[in-house]
């Protein structure tokens, strides 16, 4: 059987980026995935490759547009695409934390971590930063 979280999403189905930094959007970079059961929304992995990547998830709706960005490369030489996503000010999203099936059950905690390096990401007016803190995450 064929894993449907390990589809790549396709890039044509999204507007390609055209420049210029967006005032009725934000950006959030990372790999994209096809959502596996709602086929209008997606999953944005961002870093990947990292030890704790974060996993959201977006509607094509608030996708306002995308960008290519350069690839990650795992140890075996292997490219992973990655994205910028402009999401729609005042769209919803969701993000996935981990934790581990215990007595008491374990939260990695990393939510509060996430959600202050949005906001400092998010009211950066430099242009470079983006809403996933892509250079600090």
């Amino acid at each position: 059987m064929k894993n449907i979280y390990l589809e790549a999403l396709p890039l044509k189905d999204i507007a390609k980026y055209s420049g210029g930094q967006s005032k009725n959007a934000l950006p959030f970079e990372g790999h994209p995935r096809q959502h596996p059961s709602e086929k209008n929304k997606l999953i944005l992995v961002h870093e990947p490759l990292g030890s704790n990547p974060t996993i959201m998830e977006f509607r094509f709706d608030d996708v306002l547009s995308v960008e290519e960005i350069p690839s990650a490369v795992t140890e075996a030489g292997k490219g992973i695409p990655l994205i910028r996503l402009w999401i729609r000010r005042g769209a919803h999203g969701v993000i996935l934390e981990p934790f581990e099936v215990d007595t008491p059950v374990k939260f990695a905690n990393k939510s509060m971590e996430i959600r202050e390096r949005f906001m400092r990401a998010g009211t950066s007016d430099s242009g470079t930063d983006t809403a996933a803190g892509a250079t600090s995450m």
